[in-house]
């Protein structure tokens, strides 16, 4: 997933611009094949919407979105570069709104019977599965929390490894499956930090399952204001997690920049 976080950030950054080849500057980090996103709500969605929009326009693969409010509208930067886009990149894209994380269970766990399955799962805002409220529990607070969250993540990870498989016996080239899902930590929405997962039980378990992490932390120095820029953003993409038969792997990481502008055009740097 990771190979496609840095496809959009290479797609839409100042390096490469939205009308250039975006395969060209640096290589893509070796994909890890599921991505955690843990950051404030409103960016994270973007991100996962460019990586849904990218993916299926740019490599062509099948996408399957789980949220569960409904998306309105795509960003900006998406809406004033869709003559670049493919057009029928946005008819890859399958589009579903469980209430409940009984509802998203089921949907997961059915995405097999598809015809065409999907190469790339986006789950949206799983805190907000993983943190209502659990009907006839008799558990603590927050071991039910961390129970919903490997239960859902260990669903994710046997989903993919099952699509995966179909993909490549299929003989699409849309292999591997990836899962990609954005979680804000409460942690977070008190006190900044790139490793906010010793603090949070339920973002610890997480850890466990997916293979990397995409961090956002907000710049409130001045940079902002000196690019003309509305907010200013630091990217990290971490993870040592790796496949056993991909032993030659590095560790991942890597920072980026992201201005968001007045208008709404988000622009990524590589730092």
């Amino acid at each position: 997933m990771t190979d496609i976080l840095a496809l959009v950030f290479r797609t839409f950054s100042s390096q490469t611009g939205q009308n250039k080849d975006p395969s060209a500057g640096p290589p893509s980090p070796a994909p890890r094949c599921s991505t955690l996103i843990v950051g404030e709500h409103r960016l994270s969605r973007s991100v996962l919407l460019l990586a849904a929009v990218t993916a299926a326009s740019e490599l062509g693969v099948r996408v399957a979105f789980f949220a569960q409010t409904q998306i309105q509208s795509l960003p900006e930067c998406l809406q004033r570069c869709s003559a670049t886009q493919n057009p029928e990149g946005l008819k890859k894209i399958t589009f579903s709104y469980p209430r409940t994380i009984e509802e998203l269970l089921q949907q997961v766990a059915s995405l097999h019977e598809s015809p065409s399955p999907p190469s790339l799962v986006i789950i949206d805002r799983l805190d907000g599965f993983l943190r209502e409220p659990a009907v006839g529990s008799h558990v603590g607070f927050h071991s039910g929390e961390e129970s919903r969250a490997a239960h859902l993540s260990a669903l994710l990870c046997d989903t993919a490894a099952f699509l995966t498989e179909v993909l490549e016996k299929k003989g699409s080239g849309s292999s591997p499956c990836r899962v990609i899902g954005s979680f804000l930590s409460d942690v977070d929405s008190f006190q900044e930090s790139r490793d906010s997962s010793a603090m949070d039980p339920i973002l610890n378990v997480l850890d466990r399952y997916f293979q990397a992490r995409c961090t956002l932390d907000q710049d409130r120095s001045y940079e902002a204001a000196a690019a003309a820029a509305q907010e200013a953003w630091h990217i990290y993409l971490s993870g040592t997690k790796i496949p056993e038969d991909c032993e030659e792997w590095p560790p991942l990481a890597q920072e980026w920049k992201l201005l968001i502008f007045p208008d709404g055009l988000m622009e990524f740097k590589l730092v």
